[in-house]
C-alpha cells in the first residue's frame, strides 16, 4: 500500500481497480456468475452436434455429423468440468470475505 492511499482501500492495476478491504462481491455480480456460467453450460450441452435444427443448414450439420460421428461422451466430461467450475465460482463468490 503506498502512502497516499487511504486505510482500508486496496489498489490493483495502477489504480484503475479499488477495493475497500472486507467488502463483498456485490449481488448483481453474483446473479451474473449464476445465469452467464449456467447459461454456457446448457448452451454447450444443447448445441454439441451443432445446431440440427437448423432450416438450411440443419442438413448438412446432420450429415456432418453422420459421416464423422459424435464426441457426445468427451461433450459431457466438458459440461461435467464447466460444471464444477462454476460451482467453485459460486463457493468463491458467495463466501464472506475475509481480512488480509
Amino acid at each position: 500500500m503506498s502512502d497516499t492511499e487511504p486505510r482500508g482501500v486496496k489498489d490493483y492495476a495502477d489504480g484503475w481497480i479499488t477495493e475497500r478491504t472486507g467488502t463483498d462481491v456485490p449481488v448483481f455480480l453474483k446473479a451474473a456468475y449464476i445465469v452467464i456460467a449456467l447459461g454456457c453450460i446448457l448452451y454447450g450441452i444443447v448445441y454439441m452436434n451443432g445446431e440440427t435444427t437448423h432450416d438450411t443448414r440443419g442438413t448438412f450439420v446432420q450429415q456432418f455429423n453422420a459421416v464423422t460421428g459424435n464426441a457426445n461422451a468427451f461433450m459431457y466430461v466438458v459440461a461435467a468440468l464447466a460444471l464444477v467450475f462454476a460451482i467453485s465460482l459460486f463457493v468463491f463468490a458467495f463466501r464472506k470475505a475475509r481480512e488480509d
